[in-house]
């Protein structure tokens, strides 16, 4: 399992550094997450559907991201807790860049914690759990 998680969040970097470019389908980004998901954040908790809805979501998730100045967006660790010999915790450590204008960039170091399943040839994200990242972003002076 282990392998295939880190193939998976390896495709995932690769797909959102495209997705910041503007280059990426959001079929590509889609196909990362199972059918339905849930998220937790201190805003509370959400459930999802991977659905059309879901990419347009992820759409403007992108868009604002780049408006904002994001400008990379480095997978720097991944620790993998196995629960059972289907399902995991993704521990990963993200490093984003943003640019802003007229001042130096601003990097922020966070992490993002994954529930990964492993059912069929490859495994899906079915959930998250992630700090505040808007009021980061704030103290950061980002927007």
């Amino acid at each position: 399992m282990e392998t295939n998680v880190r193939k998976l969040f390896e495709r995932y970097e690769n797909i959102s550094k495209a997705s910041l470019r503007g280059d990426v389908a959001m079929d590509e980004v889609a196909a990362l997450y199972a059918s339905e998901f849930i998220a937790a954040t201190p805003a509370g908790v959400m459930t999802g559907k991977n659905d059309e809805h879901l990419k347009q979501v992820l759409a403007k998730g992108y868009a604002h991201y780049r408006a904002i100045g994001t400008k990379a967006m480095e997978m720097r660790g991944l620790r993998i807790a196995p629960v059972d010999e289907y399902h995991c915790v993704a521990h990963v450590s993200w490093r984003a860049t943003y640019v802003r204008k007229n001042q130096s960039d601003v990097v922020i170091d966070f992490e993002v914690h994954y529930l990964v399943q492993h059912l069929g040839a490859e495994p899906k994200v079915f959930g998250w759990v992630s700090g505040d990242e808007q009021t980061l972003l704030r103290e950061r002076g980002v927007i």
